[in-house]
């Protein structure tokens, strides 16, 4: 899945960015209790917003009582020249996140899905085997350095997808990932680091000798959707609980985290708000009895977007699931649209800023943990 299109918030659009910075203040608020093991994506409803808005939601998100947020930052807008680094982007969004008291989950995609990268244009489109350990250990020390309030990295998403058909690039990715962690581990040694894994993709496909052989690093990540392979809801809140379940096993004695976790409640693939508030309250009575064993629990996300806004690119998604008839039901198009439908609709407040029902669930929850 990539996750410039889909995950947290788009920097590039905020009103004022070049000023952002400037105007946070220098210390996080602190009168809210909070546990830093639960968090929520943070996600403006629309596509483009103002500070204050801005500032508004992340005040909203915190008074929950979570304690960390991700944030999605990918190399090419980072560093667009080599050893000359952009901030600004990423300076909103860190300060927003360090005012409201929350750690950070940073994504920065090595591997990405199907893909490799972003990269920046110096780099080129690198093979796996081809990418430098030095310069990617240079980069994630200058942003480690920069944002303190980042105590967890995943440098591969949706893992499971890049080496389902590529199994015997495994041991160059475990080199590369091993190499990287020790050399960042001496600079930034609190910092815990590990790589993600889509867990219904796993358990539909089947592929869970991928996250076995991948299980490296300081814990083993998972989003989940609970949903088959044409991306339709297909399971009840409590049989996705049991899907969870299986991210123990697959880990390997390695703590779990619940990277993106979510429910939509969109009519296209089978969603509604009873179902996602009965998930809300099954995912969290989860974390309550395994706590001990779980890095953290983020919610994805807060807020919906408007239908058609979520897309996603059918040639980043594999190829057609054959449900006969030639009815285009199981065509990359289709499952691309369906994941759209599915995203749009997995928040916690509707775009028009409607409270759902799951969203008093999830305050109610993280209020008890907290």
């Amino acid at each position: 899945m990539n996750k410039i299109i889909i995950g947290g918030i788009s920097a590039a659009v905020i009103i004022g960015i070049a000023a952002a910075f400037a105007l946070m203040p220098s210390q996080p608020n602190s009168n809210q209790s909070t546990n830093e093991k639960l968090g929520l994506v943070i996600n403006t409803p629309l596509t483009t917003t103002t500070l204050p808005e801005l500032d508004e939601i992340y005040s909203q998100a915190a008074s929950t009582g979570i304690g960390r947020s991700n944030v999605y930052m990918f190399w090419d807008i980072i560093e667009p020249e080599k050893g000359q680094f952009d901030w600004k982007q990423s300076d909103i969004i860190m300060s927003f996140n360090k005012k409201n008291n929350l750690k950070v989950t940073l994504y920065f995609s090595i591997v990405n899905g199907k893909t490799l990268g972003p990269f920046p244009d110096w780099i080129g489109k690198p093979s796996l085997i081809t990418i430098s350990e030095d310069n990617v250990v240079n980069v994630l020390d200058a942003v480690l350095s920069r944002y303190d309030i980042i105590d967890t990295l995943i440098i591969s998403g949706d893992t499971d997808e890049h080496f389902r058909y590529k199994e015997g690039e495994i041991p160059i990715y475990r080199d590369l990932f091993n190499n990287v962690y020790d050399r960042i581990k001496e600079k930034h040694p609190d910092v815990k680091i590990g790589n993600s894994f889509a867990l219904h993709n796993v358990l539909n496909k089947n592929i869970e000798n991928v996250v076995k052989e991948l299980s490296i690093g300081d814990f083993v990540a998972f989003s989940y959707f609970p949903v088959d392979a044409l991306n339709e809801i297909v399971k009840t809140p409590y049989q996705a609980r049991t899907d969870l379940d299986k991210a123990f096993e697959l880990a390997q004695n390695k703590q779990v985290a619940l990277f993106e976790i979510s429910w939509s409640t969109s009519s296209h693939v089978e969603g509604n708000e009873f179902d996602q508030t009965q998930f809300v309250n099954q995912v969290y009575e989860f974390f309550n009895e395994n706590e001990n064993q779980i890095e953290f629990v983020t919610w994805y996300r807060m807020y919906d977007r408007p239908d058609g806004s979520c897309i996603i690119n059918a040639e980043e998604l594999e190829g057609a699931v054959s449900v006969g008839g030639g009815s285009g039901f199981g065509s990359s198009e289709f499952v691309a649209q369906r994941l759209g439908n599915y995203i749009c609709s997995a928040g916690l407040i509707s775009e028009d800023g409607n409270e759902k029902p799951s969203w008093n669930e999830f305050k109610k929850e993280i209020s008890s943990l907290s």
